[in-house]
Formats: C-alpha cells, sequence, structure tokens
C-alpha cells in the first residue's frame, strides 16, 4: 500500500477524464432543448439521445483490437479530439439531420475516449491500490454530473448556444491538453506482470482472486477456441462484473431521466439539489470504499452498496419534500459510488492486462445500455402508474443484483472451500 497513487500521469489523467465528462453533462439538458428550436419532433429529440448511446457502445466493441494495432495513447487523444470537434460542430447545426450526424460522430468519439480513459488509469494505478485509486478516478464523473447541467442551463438561460458550446469546446480542448502531458510510456503502459503469491497472512485481496483469475483465465482460453471472434470484441471474464453493472444501470437511468419531472409532480422546489448532494455523497464515499476494497475484498463494497442504493431508491418513492429527497440522495450516491468503481475494479483484476481495454468496454457498454433501457422501460412504468411507484420498481434491479451477486459468492465459496466471502 505504500506505492505512490497520486503520480503526475495519475493525476493529469483524472483531469482530463473530470472536462471530458464535464463537457458531456453541460449537454445532456440543453441539447434536446437546442434540437427542439431547430424544429426537431419529439421521436427525432429521442433518437438524438440514443443515437449518442448507440455509437459509442458499438465503437467500444472495436476499442481492444484498434487499440493492440495503434496503440491506446494515440486512441485517446484521437476520441478526445473527435469530442471536442463533434461539440464545437453544433455550432453550424441547422438542420435534425445534421445533429443525428453529429451526435454519431461524437458518441464514436465519446465511446473511445471513456473507455482508454479507463483501461490506461489501471495500468497506472499500483495493483494493490487499485480499489481506492478507481475510486477516486470516478469523482471526475460525480463532479461532472454536479456541476454540468447546471453549468450547461445556465449558459444556456443567460447567454446562448453559441456560447454554450464554446465553453464546452474549451473545456475539452483542457482535457486534450492535459493528456498530451501524460507521459507516452503511460499511455503505452506495458502490461504489468502477475502479482506473487501472498505470503500466510497477508492482507491482501489477491490471495482470493488469484484462483478464480485462473479458473476464469482457463474458462476463457476455452471460449477463445470456440468463439474468436467474439473475444475480439467481448470480455467473457468481465461478462459478471458487467452483469451487476446492466442491473445498477437499469435502476440509474429511471433516477437521472426523470428525477426533474418527479419534482414537478411532488410539488418539490429545487430538485436540482438531488444532484448536488448526489454527487457530494458520491465523493465522500470513494475515501472509505477503495480502502475497503484493497484490504477486505470486493464483498464488504459490492454487497452493502446495493443496500444503500436500495435504500435510496425505496427512499425516493416515500418523498414528499425538500429533506427525504436529499436524504435519498445522500444513500443513493453513496451506494452508487462506491459500487461504480469497485465493479470497475473487479473486472481489472479478473483479466490479463493486455485485455484490459476489451475488458473495460464489455463493462461500460453493460451499464450504458442498462442506462438506455431502464430509461425506456420505467418511462413505461410511469405511463401506467407514477414516478413515485417508477422508483420503488427501480429498487426492484437492486434486490435481484444482491440476490444474483450474493448467490455467486457463496457459489465461489463452495467450489473452493479455502476461499472465505470477506475475500
Amino acid at each position: 500500500m505504500n506505492q505512490p497513487l497520486w503520480t503526475r500521469n495519475f493525476t493529469l489523467l483524472l483531469l482530463s477524464n473530470l472536462f471530458l465528462f464535464l463537457a458531456l453533462e453541460m449537454l445532456l439538458p440543453t441539447l434536446p432543448i437546442f434540437a427542439s428550436d431547430r424544429g426537431a419532433s419529439d421521436a427525432q429529440v429521442g433518437l438524438i439521445v440514443a443515437l449518442f448511446t448507440y455509437s459509442a457502445v458499438v465503437t467500444r466493441l472495436f476499442v481492444g483490437v484498434a487499440s493492440d494495432k495503434f496503440g491506446k495513447g494515440r486512441l485517446l487523444i484521437l476520441g478526445v479530439l473527435i469530442c471536442l470537434l463533434g461539440t464545437v460542430s453544433y455550432l453550424a447545426a441547422a438542420t435534425v439531420s445534421v445533429m443525428l450526424m453529429l451526435r454519431i460522430l461524437h458518441g464514436i468519439g465519446f465511446g473511445l475516449s471513456t473507455t482508454l480513459y479507463g483501461t490506461i488509469a489501471s495500468d497506472i494505478i499500483p495493483a494493490r491500490r487499485r480499489g481506492e485509486g478507481m475510486g477516486f478516478f470516478g469523482t471526475g464523473n460525480s463532479i461532472a454530473i454536479s456541476l454540468g447541467p447546471f453549468i450547461g442551463i445556465w449558459l444556456m438561460d443567460d447567454y446562448s448556444f453559441n456560447v454554450l458550446f464554446i465553453t464546452g469546446g474549451v473545456i475539452l480542448l483542457l482535457a486534450l491538453l492535459f493528456t498530451l502531458l501524460v507521459k507516452k510510456d503511460a499511455l503505452e503502459s506495458v502490461p504489468e506482470p502477475k502479482a506473487a503469491q501472498p505470503k500466510v497472512g497477508e492482507v491482501q485481496v489477491s490471495a482470493y482472486e488469484a484462483d478464480e483469475r485462473q479458473a476464469d483465465e482457463t474458462k476463457a482460453a476455452g471460449q477463445h477456441k470456440s468463439l474468436p471472434f467474439l473475444t475480439r470484441f467481448i470480455e467473457f471474464t468481465a461478462l459478471f462484473p458487467s452483469l451487476l453493472g446492466l442491473l445498477v444501470g437499469l435502476s440509474f437511468g429511471g433516477v437521472i431521466s426523470f428525477i426533474t419531472l418527479f419534482g414537478v409532480e411532488t410539488g418539490i422546489q429545487n430538485i436540482a439539489y438531488f444532484f448536488l448532494v448526489l454527487a457530494i455523497s458520491e465523493f465522500l464515499i470513494r475515501f472509505v470504499s477503495g480502502r475497503i476494497f484493497d484490504t477486505k475484498g470486493r464483498f464488504w463494497v459490492l454487497f452493502p452498496s446495493g443496500i444503500l442504493c436500495l435504500i435510496g431508491t425505496t427512499l425516493l418513492y416515500f418523498t414528499d419534500s425538500i429533506g427525504l429527497l436529499i436524504l435519498a440522495a445522500v444513500f443513493y450516491g453513496a451506494g452508487l459510488g462506491a459500487l461504480f468503481p469497485a465493479l470497475q475494479a473487479w473486472v481489472i483484476d479478473r483479466v490479463a492486462p493486455h485485455r484490459r481495454g476489451v475488458a473495460t468496454a464489455t463493462f461500460y457498454n453493460s451499464f450504458d445500455l442498462g442506462i438506455g433501457s431502464g430509461a425506456v422501460l420505467l418511462g413505461i412504468v410511469v405511463t401506467w402508474t407514477n414516478y413515485a411507484t417508477m422508483y420503488l420498481v427501480s429498487g426492484v434491479f437492486f434486490v435481484i443484483y444482491l440476490i444474483v451477486y450474493y448467490w455467486y459468492e457463496q457459489r465461489q465459496a463452495k467450489q473452493s472451500p479455502s476461499k472465505k466471502l470477506a475475500n
């Protein structure tokens, strides 16, 4: 645990990731309004939002193969540059057709950059501090979720869409600059050797992970022979954590998509405080959850955080005041802030270093597909009931998450009696 975490390269990469997500979050609540002003119908607005997600998902399928051929660093710089060009190009989007094409381009850049940020960060972070490091690295997303919508709406309302897009371009220019300042050997890091087996009594998560990784790699090797084409785009050893990420995304999609309309339905003012408290809670929990992951094992992060998220969605069902709304944000933010980086660190721990790009893409795609599908499914629930009931239903995904994950850990423990649930 004495290996340095806050190196120059890690800090620059974290800041670059933060600015990329900040520019994205600024557009989430404002771009649909921009499209509507340009004559887009409700269906076209939905398509504009969906095309971004799906183009990012498709792009991630090819990141692992492309990074082997062109290098992770070059592709990351390309991804950020595409996001920059896509954001600034909205200035010239006079028609809906042009916007649709730009959203596809923007999604490609987002798919490239988000996958490679996580992959390169996992290479830079010391193996024994991966849970802690990935937790802090993810704070960029939390800060962006908090500040991005506020900044975007403020620029749109008080200035203009042109100022909004130019500001987003400047922010992405800074993200590109920070990426260029990361040393080349860090961007194109050589896969690290496997860690040595821990001594008896040594506090180290890999005591549990070593047997599991060996079994996973053996299983993946058999799948690689039978499905050589798919293994170029999907990392099979990352599928179970990615399944859990899908379940989390299904709930998260509903929580984020409808919270503003929920405020209108319940008559709660200042619904934006939910996002602020959510981000603060996500940020603070990572000072604790990462170290627990690295010292006690994944179970003591992944299972309690699922319970916290379930409490958060249940509180939203009962929410009729700003106090309950903030309390729900505290629980949901703490659970999500601990859970997401822990799943990502687990994905990295399960795969060989040269497969981290494909594994990260598999995980992010599952989470994003969950968000998109959750927004659609829970939107149908809203049409049948109301927003409060929809949040109660969204908690069902966490019930499934807890059952599936606990079953998995019990099954792993039975297969190897020497393993403990804690690790």
